[in-house]
C-alpha cells in the first residue's frame, strides 16, 4: 500500500495484507502475529519491527503503537504502517529498541464505520459508528469491572504486560478541528517538533482541546493528564482517563502519548486570546445541545418500538451507541450551564467546545438514521434532511478544510517519532 495524496483509509484486512507483505520482505526483522481475537472473532494483528523477539531478547526496550481504538478514527492504521516502513529503512529508532504496532484495536467497530475517503462531513456521517464507552478497548477499564472487560481490552493490556513499553502511542483523529497531543507524563521538548510539523503541513494546532480541559499545557497543543490519585479537573466525560489502558503502561515506568490529527481543519481552534464572556457562550452551547439532543431523542422515542432490535450485527450495536450518546449529553449540558462552568477560557477552547457539542448530537442522529434506513422506516427521510443540515452548518461555521489522508499520516508519523526521540534523548 503506497501513500499518495489521494489515498483512502484502509480496512483492517487491507492493513493486515500490507503488514504480511512487510514481514515476507524482511524476515528476521519484521514479524506479524495474532495478538488476540475480537468479540466477533476477528483477529487483532501485531506487527513487530526489531531484533529482540527474533533473538529471544524479550527484555529489550519497546514502543507500542495502538491504532484503531476508536472505530470512527481510521487514520491510525496507515500511520502505523508508515512508521513501520520508516524504521525498517532507518535503523536509528530501532537501535536497542523494538517497535510493535497493533494495527486495529477494534476491528468489529471498524467493520461498522466504513468511509474509505469521505468527501464531506455528510459523507463521513452516512456510515458513522462509534461504540459506547464500555465497548471501546481503551476506555472499558474506566467503566467496567475487571471481570467484564471485552476481549480487545484484555488483548491490549496483555500486550502492555508482555512488552512493557517505555512509550505507548495511541493514534486518534478528530472529524473537524486541529491537532493536539495528550500525555500521561510530560515529554519535554515535544512541543517544538510537533508545532513545526503542523505548520509545515498547514494543520492548525488545537490549543484549547475540549478533551483536555483544565490540564497543564507545557506548549501549544500539548496537554499532560492528571496523575493517578489526583483529582481530575474540567473533565465532563463519564470515563476517568486515569483508569484507561493509557495508564496501564505506568506500572512499567512507561509513558503514553495520544496523537490527534484532524480530517478537516479549522482555524477556529488555535486562537489563544482570552474570550470576554465564557459562561455566556457555554450556556448557549448547552442550550443548543439540549435542543438538538431532544430532537434526536424524540425521533428515537417515536420509532423505537418499530425497530428491529434483534439484529445483532447492525441495529443492536448502533442502538446501544445512540442510547449511550444521548444519556451522556445531560451531564455535559448541566456542567456547561451551571455554576461550575469556567469563568475564563480562550477563544480556541470555546471553539473546541462548540465543535464537540455539535458532533455529539450529530453522531447520535447519524447512527439513528442508519437504523431507520435499515428498517425502511418512513421517518428516515426527515432525519436524513436534519443530518445533512447539521453537517452543512458544522462545516460552514468552522470553515472546514479537508486534510489529505497522506498529510494526516505524515503529521502523525512525525509526531510519533518526535515523541520517541524526545523521551529517549535521541532527538
Amino acid at each position: 500500500m503506497t501513500l499518495t495524496r489521494d489515498m483512502c483509509y484502509p480496512t483492517p484486512h487491507e492493513l493486515s495484507l500490507a503488514a504480511r507483505a512487510l514481514a515476507d520482505q524482511h524476515p528476521g526483522l519484521v514479524r506479524l502475529r495474532r495478538a488476540g481475537t475480537s468479540r466477533a472473532g476477528r483477529p487483532l494483528w501485531l506487527l513487530s519491527v526489531g531484533r529482540g523477539h527474533h533473538d529471544g531478547d524479550a527484555g529489550r526496550p519497546g514502543v507500542l503503537v495502538v491504532a484503531g481504538a476508536h472505530a470512527n478514527e481510521p487514520v491510525g492504521g496507515p500511520t502505523a504502517l508508515a512508521v513501520a516502513r520508516r524504521i525498517i529503512r532507518d535503523p536509528g529508532p530501532r537501535t536497542g529498541c523494538d517497535w510493535h504496532f497493533l494495527l486495529c484495536a477494534d476491528p468489529d467497530g471498524a467493520a461498522l464505520h466504513r468511509t474509505p475517503r469521505p468527501y464531506s462531513l455528510l459523507d463521513y456521517h452516512r456510515n458513522f459508528y462509534r461504540p459506547p464507552g464500555p465497548e471501546q478497548p481503551e476506555w472499558a477499564p474506566s467503566l467496567l469491572p475487571p471481570d467484564r472487560l471485552p476481549p480487545e481490552t484484555l488483548a491490549l493490556t496483555a500486550l502492555i504486560d508482555e512488552l512493557r513499553p517505555l512509550l505507548q502511542v495511541s493514534l486518534h483523529c478528530t472529524d473537524l478541528g486541529g491537532s493536539w497531543v495528550q500525555l500521561t507524563r510530560d515529554i519535554p521538548g515535544l512541543a517544538e517538533p510537533f508545532a513545526k510539523s503542523a505548520a509545515e503541513l498547514r494543520i492548525p494546532v488545537e490549543t484549547g482541546a475540549s478533551d483536555a480541559a483544565g490540564w497543564p499545557s507545557p506548549g501549544p497543543g500539548i496537554f499532560v493528564m492528571p496523575e493517578p490519585g489526583t483529582e481530575a479537573t474540567g473533565v465532563f466525560h463519564p470515563e476517568d482517563t486515569r483508569l484507561s489502558t493509557w495508564y496501564h503502561a505506568h506500572r512499567y515506568e512507561g509513558t503514553t502519548a495520544i496523537v490527534e490529527v484532524p480530517m478537516w481543519a479549522s482555524d477556529l481552534v488555535d486562537d489563544p486570546a482570552p474570550h470576554p464572556d465564557p459562561p455566556r457562550v457555554l450556556r448557549a452551547l448547552a442550550g443548543r445541545l439540549d435542543r438538538d439532543a431532544g430532537r434526536v431523542a424524540g425521533i428515537l422515542d417515536a420509532t423505537r418500538a418499530e425497530l428491529p432490535a434483534d439484529d445483532p450485527e447492525l441495529v443492536a450495536p448502533l442502538l446501544r451507541s445512540v442510547d449511550w450518546t444521548l444519556a451522556l449529553i445531560p451531564r455535559i449540558t448541566a456542567q456547561w450551564g451551571g455554576p461550575d462552568a469556567p469563568a475564563e477560557a480562550t477563544a480556541a477552547h470555546l471553539g473546541s467546545m462548540d465543535a464537540f457539542s455539535r458532533r455529539l448530537a450529530l453522531r447520535a442522529a447519524a447512527m439513528l438514521l442508519r437504523i431507520l434506513r435499515a428498517a425502511g422506516h418512513p421517518a428516515a427521510p426527515s432525519l436524513d434532511r436534519l443530518v445533512a443540515a447539521w453537517c452543512e452548518e458544522f462545516a460552514d461555521r468552522f470553515g472546514a478544510r479537508w486534510i489529505p489522508v497522506a498529510t494526516q499520516v505524515e503529521h502523525q508519523s512525525r509526531t510519533v517519532l518526535a515523541a520517541y526521540e524526545r523521551l529517549t534523548g535521541r532527538g
